[in-house]
């Protein structure tokens, strides 16, 4: 054999074993693949084909107490089309039945879903969008259509269903209410009672198998889920869906005539600490209010005057005065180290009782008597304060309460004025709800009870959880210290020289206390300074079923800003239409037996101010109250001389004299 053949049959040698072993190491990686990761490469094939998908259960209802959806859960669909599953025959016969039936339904031509379906079938589409956002029954009566009714198999039908969340009362009570997201993580965040009460609304996910049929296109395999889903609890609240809506929108009526930053308004159960209504509504650049913040729970600012409840509490409890105690407000100017007391009526008030002192609002009279009461031990006050739970968080489940802040003696801040500054709500910090609670508590003879927004938690008609009256603090105050308070705050509304006098209506009672804070005061330009204007209270004044608290910050200064005239006429519609809705049969009924004559002045009254006026006009006659009520709507400044309650005998200017020339009218009564 020739050198050159030996070498050619080595190399041919050397080429067979190469495919040998090559082939050897094929059939090994083949066995590997079959017998030791064959489990592993069938799982990867199947998750690359078909994947299990959780399904979202329906959230539970939130509901108001009268039965009416405040939030509630609905599914919607969306409908898509498999070109390719679809015989071409079947096709044919039905495309044009399969228009006419979505046409019809979705409000579009015939001719634009046929166009639709033929493109998806000339491109092989197995995704096509057909229609989003469809209800139940909608969604019922697309299966039923031609072709469709056929299945996903034969009939290309493919069905995506969604939870979405709905309002039905829109933007009332909206950030009360809240809601409730979940990140890529399981994290949950939110606001409100959907948030507080997350883990029985949630309800437990299903679970459904899908089947890839294009890149990130997944296709439902079969109509049953593999785990049906559990729907959330429904929450029963307590909110009332007509003082809701009452207490909505009289504070935005107030809040666009004062063209205001903000405010809110509260109205709670006095027995019960049942939350009736709550509303917070923030302004937009565009002028326009909606429910922005909570801020009757999470904004926790200076009260201002409406603390002096909580300082005359506390002084009537520690017997520092009495209601008859005289201050001397001397000129309404009190300097105390290097700041001086000013109250809000140039002159001051001279020599008053502690009383007329709460009933007027004086800032001196009050400054003077926490101050010279307290100076020598400053702790009794602040414990005082803190024996009345002013310094702790009323614990809600709704997140973001805002902390108190009651400064004690030696903490940051302190000085030898905060006794007299913090006697008319400065250097303290309180929510509107913190404010209320207290007030509530007045209301209910001593009893703080812890405000409540929902009452039940039900699967059906079985209830799953109650909840039930909580008390705070069984007594504040002596029941002797309560009747006094109850009496000036009576007296703040009905009497003449009350800050409140002007929301006093015959009709119905109302208790409470106005209050006017400075705000971001320190360092201000005067002409720059801006107001929070309150009026905290209840109704009816005996025996009361209701408080309720208006807040409202920033008003227009060149339109008004003292509390009486910012927040109480809030407060004062709500009573009345409150009132109105429920009202108590024996009291009317007494009423309209023991006040004929009144109705008839009245009516006298409405009379004369539903009447355009150019002039002034004739109030000889009249009750004084009434009097005023027509001339300072007319924008005449009133002055009173004599009986506070009795009617009009002369007045300054006579009847016909143009309006635009008179700025002042002097009234003489009996």
């Amino acid at each position: 054999m020739a050198v050159s053949d030996k070498k050619i049959l080595i190399r041919m040698y050397v080429v067979a074993a190469c495919l040998f072993l090559f082939a050897c190491a094929v059939l090994f990686k083949m066995v590997g693949i079959q017998i030791l990761d064959g489990e592993k490469y069938r799982n990867l094939a199947e998750e690359r084909t078909s994947k299990m998908f959780t399904i979202a259960p329906n959230r539970g209802n939130l509901i108001s107490d009268d039965g009416s959806l405040l939030a509630t859960s609905v599914t919607r669909y969306t409908i898509r089309f498999d070109a390719v599953t679809v015989k071409e025959s079947d096709f044919k016969e039905n495309v044009k039945p399969l228009s006419q039936a979505l046409a019809q339904m979705l409000g579009k031509s015939t001719s634009h879903y046929q166009q639709i379906l033929r493109k998806a079938k000339e491109n092989k589409n197995r995704y096509t969008l057909i229609a989003r956002n469809l209800d139940y029954s909608e969604y019922m009566a697309v299966k039923e259509f031609p072709l469709f009714e056929k299945g996903p198999y034969k009939g290309g039908l493919i069905v995506e269903q969604k939870t979405v969340r709905e309002h039905p009362l829109g933007k009332i009570a909206e950030r009360s209410v809240g809601y409730e997201n979940v990140d890529e993580n399981g994290y949950y965040s939110g606001v409100g009672l959907e948030r507080a009460f997350g883990t029985y609304l949630r309800g437990v996910e299903g679970k459904r198998l899908k089947q890839k049929i294009a890149k990130s296109q997944w296709k439902p395999i079969g109509f049953d889920n593999i785990v049906e889903p559990k729907d959330g609890y429904d929450l029963i609240s307590t909110i009332d869906i007509n003082i809701q809506d009452i207490a909505h929108h009289a504070l935005l009526g107030q809040l666009e005539k004062y063209k205001a930053d903000h405010g809110c308004v509260i109205v709670m159960e006095v027995k019960t600490g049942e939350v009736k209504a709550i509303s917070n509504l923030g302004v937009t650049k565009k002028g326009k209010y909606y429910e922005r913040l909570n801020y009757a729970i999470g904004e926790s600012h200076e009260p201002g005057s409406t603390f002096k409840l909580m300082s005359m509490v506390a002084a009537l409890e520690d017997k520092v005065v009495d209601t008859s105690t005289v201050i001397d407000t001397k000129k309404g100017r009190w300097k105390i180290y290097d700041r001086t007391v000013r109250d809000a009526k140039r002159g001051g008030y001279g020599k008053i009782s502690a009383a007329r002192a709460f009933e007027v609002s004086s800032n001196t009279a009050f400054a003077k008597m926490i101050h010279n009461g307290y100076k020598n031990k400053p702790s009794r006050y602040v414990d005082r304060l803190m024996k009345m739970n002013l310094h702790e968080e009323l614990g809600l489940a709704i997140k973001g309460e805002g902390k108190p802040v009651i400064r004690y003696p030696g903490d940051k801040g302190w000085s030898g004025i905060s006794l007299a500054w913090m006697s008319h709500g400065y250097e303290v910090s309180l929510t509107p709800l913190q404010v209320l609670t207290f007030y509530n508590a007045i209301a209910n003879d001593g009893e703080m009870v812890k405000p409540r927004m929902i009452k039940e938690i039900k699967e059906w008609n079985q209830t799953i959880q109650k909840f039930e009256k909580e008390v705070i603090n069984p007594a504040i105050c002596s029941k002797e210290t309560a009747f006094k308070v109850q009496r000036m705050l009576k007296n703040v509304v009905e009497r003449e020289h009350g800050t409140g006098h002007r929301l006093y209506s015959p009709n119905f009672s109302m208790a409470g206390k106005t209050g006017t804070a400075q705000k971001n005061y320190v360092g201000k330009d005067p002409d720059k300074l801006k107001y929070i204007s309150t009026f905290s209270g209840y109704f009816p004044a005996d025996d009361p079923k209701y408080s309720c608290i208006v807040v409202i910050h920033e008003p227009d200064k060149s339109v008004g800003y003292y509390g009486a005239d910012v927040s109480g006429p809030v407060f004062k519609s709500i009573a009345q239409k409150v009132y109105t809705n429920s009202p108590l049969v024996d009291e009317v009924d007494v009423f309209k037996a023991a006040h004929q004559n009144l109705d008839r002045a009245y009516q006298d009254y409405y009379v004369e101010a539903r009447k355009k006026h150019k002039i002034v006009p004739n109030v000889k006659g009249m009750s004084g109250m009434d009097a005023i009520s027509l001339l300072e709507n007319l924008g005449l400044q009133v002055e009173i001389k004599g009986n506070g309650n009795g009617k009009v005998k002369k007045q300054s200017v006579s009847q016909g004299t143009d309006l635009k020339k008179t700025q002042k009218i002097v009234l003489e009564l009996s």
